[in-house]
């Protein structure tokens, strides 16, 4: 790796016991989950894929939050924007790819399922259903499972400000404030429920909604890496104490459409995207990288033109990969006699 000249910095990230190096991976995972939504959505207007669902501007939350997690033991249950969280804590570009191009060897589904639906056993991803925000209760379940068995790992769920007017939001905090269960809840407010804005969703903060049922909620700005690595730390310290939950809404902007298949003008100004296109995380933490002098141009360059050849051998990979065979639609459905011991 190219030298980058010292200089005297009051380096944040030391202080939140990140090294130099963690920095710098952070936000070249950040980078990398940008890369790869915006190669979707030319791979969408080329023809050669079918739908995406964005996350232009809410991946400095999310790469940050994971982080601040213990990624080799914690549980992980996405929502379906979070390419920056399941990126880092181990899916790669050739998982993503396989799976928006519904490709038989798709870790998520085989293939099976719409894009954005994560899942990984190995690396403690639970899938989510399509129906928004049935992943909070089931977060909340792991985080029970955590406390009945004395294990110190907690559970992390992510969901939109839209969501956490459901009913299944409410009912997975009262139940892990009434148990005081180790889950974070990250509210990834982006401003927009497909086309409704904010103000039109919520009489106050989502944050807030956590004093009702007995545990600590708190806002954040989205687009600071570091004030969102601290915060979620902090709830996973108090998770793993025995503390209970804590709600986090980490404050962004969705840059991008709703998805490949939405009209964002109508809803909103193009002025309106530009003004927060300019308050874009990613850049912001870049800058703080560079003035405390461990980032520059020549390690940029070198970082975008890895990402550009990982992201062309997973797209073609992706691409020539076999489809699910009729045969394998009843896979993981049915238990056979073997998973149930015999019994019938």
């Amino acid at each position: 790796m190219t030298k980058v000249s010292a200089k005297v910095q009051n380096k944040r990230h030391l202080e939140l016991g990140l090294s130099d190096e963690q920095a710098i991976d952070m936000y070249a995972m950040m980078v990398k989950a940008r890369k790869f939504d915006e190669r979707m959505l030319l791979l969408q207007r080329a023809g050669k894929i079918n739908f995406h669902v964005s996350g232009i501007g809410q991946e400095v939350a999310q790469v940050a939050a994971a982080y601040a997690l213990d990624r080799e033991n914690d549980y992980f249950l996405p929502y379906y924007r979070d390419y920056g969280l399941v990126l880092s804590v181990g899916m790669t570009l050739r998982d993503l790819l396989l799976s928006v191009f519904a490709k038989a060897e798709d870790p998520n589904s085989g293939g099976r399922q719409m894009p954005g639906h994560f899942g990984s056993k190995k690396l403690r991803i639970v899938t989510g259903s399509s129906p928004v925000t049935t992943q909070v209760p089931h977060a909340v379940g792991i985080a029970l499972a955590a406390k009945m068995k004395k294990k110190s790992f907690v559970s992390f769920v992510t969901f939109g400000e839209g969501s956490s007017n459901q009913g299944d939001f409410h009912e997975g905090c009262n139940f892990a404030g009434v148990h005081k269960l180790p889950v974070i809840l990250m509210c990834e407010n982006n401003q927009y429920a497909i086309s409704v804005p904010i103000h039109k969703q919520l009489a106050g903060k989502v944050a807030d909604r956590a004093l009702g049922y007995g545990f600590p909620g708190l806002q954040v700005d989205g687009n600071d890496a570091l004030e969102v690595f601290r915060v979620v730390k902090e709830a996973r310290e108090r998770a793993v104490a025995g503390e209970g939950p804590t709600l986090i809404e980490a404050m962004m902007y969705r840059i991008s459409p709703h998805s490949t298949s939405d009209n964002d003008l109508a809803y909103r100004t193009k002025e309106e995207v530009d003004l927060h296109r300019s308050k874009d995380g990613i850049p912001k933490f870049k800058q703080y990288l560079v003035d405390c002098g461990i980032w520059n141009e020549e390690l940029e360059a070198d970082l975008n033109a890895a990402i550009r050849i990982e992201l062309d051998e997973a797209t073609a990979y992706g691409d020539k990969a076999p489809f699910p065979t009729p045969e394998s639609t009843l896979l993981h459905v049915y238990a056979n006699d073997a998973e149930q011991g015999g019994r019938r």
